[in-house]
């Protein structure tokens, strides 16, 4: 997972920290445009407000977990709750013939919590310790992404992924959604990860063996694309912490769950 302007970003997906749904009818936290001419927020006033708005606090095990009772924990309470609300309209149409609604998950704190390799490198990324990281596959769940991932499955919607992590880390990704109870259709049908050696035609136009060019939003919404038209799913919800995880179309409704962390273009 490539997370460029780290660091910069924060202060803008802080602003509005944790804002709800994106294109369903809620305020959402603005983008950066990286060309402010004002000073800055200050950084370590940012991070105490990061803290405070993950209610942010080290276990017993030496890792930093976010708190039930935060600000964080009411804000994803807000959109699954609106979330829920449309996989049953979903759901309803689920009888009719022809017709095939699906959901589509982000991983990387969409359904795992990233936060305490955030704070434990000072929220700045590094390919070597961030695979690592991954690869213990010990991340705790997003408030909630367990269960809504269940509910979908039992309300007859299809589950899909579709994430940044590479195919390497497909094994770690499987066995860490296992560990928090989202253990349905974690075959490599549903969940669609980064192989750049090996891309899919669908992604073509960006990607061909040995040369990947494509962006966030090129990568994931050519999945949804390929999910919607060559597997024939309406795809009712998308979710994901980024705005690059959502633009680019292929889905009735996206949710923007809240990541002051980082921002990947």
């Amino acid at each position: 997972m490539h997370k460029p302007l780290r660091i910069a970003a924060m202060a803008a997906a802080c602003v509005v920290a944790g804002a709800g749904l994106y294109g369903a009818g809620a305020a959402t936290a603005g983008q950066s445009t990286a060309n402010s001419t004002h000073e800055p927020y200050n950084i370590g006033v940012l991070v105490k407000d990061i803290d405070t708005y993950y209610g942010t606090t080290l276990d017993a095990n030496g890792v930093y977990q976010a708190s039930a009772s935060s600000q964080y924990a009411k804000d994803l309470a807000a959109i699954d709750r609106a979330a829920r609300k449309q996989i049953d309209k979903a759901a309803k149409k689920a009888s009719k013939k022809g017709h095939k609604p699906a959901v589509v998950f982000d991983i990387d704190d969409t359904l795992l919590l990233s936060l305490d390799y955030e704070k434990k490198t000072n929220y700045t990324y590094n390919a070597t310790t961030w695979a690592d990281y991954v690869n213990k596959a010990d991340r705790p769940g997003v408030f909630g992404s367990a269960e809504l991932v269940r509910y979908a499955e039992a309300r007859g919607v299809e589950v899909f992924y579709n994430s940044g992590l590479s195919e390497a880390q497909r094994t770690a990704a499987v066995e860490n959604l296992k560990k928090i109870g989202a253990d349905v259709n974690l075959d490599a049908d549903h969940m669609f990860l980064k192989d750049k050696a090996a891309p899919p035609s669908y992604l073509s136009a960006c990607a061909t063996p040995g040369t990947w060019t494509c962006t966030t939003v090129q990568y994931k919404s050519g999945t949804r694309k390929h999910i919607e038209q060559d597997l024939g799913y309406d795809i009712v919800a998308n979710f994901g912490d980024q705005y690059s995880d959502l633009e680019g179309g292929y889905a009735d409704k996206t949710y923007k769950l809240p990541n002051p962390t980082y921002y990947v273009s």
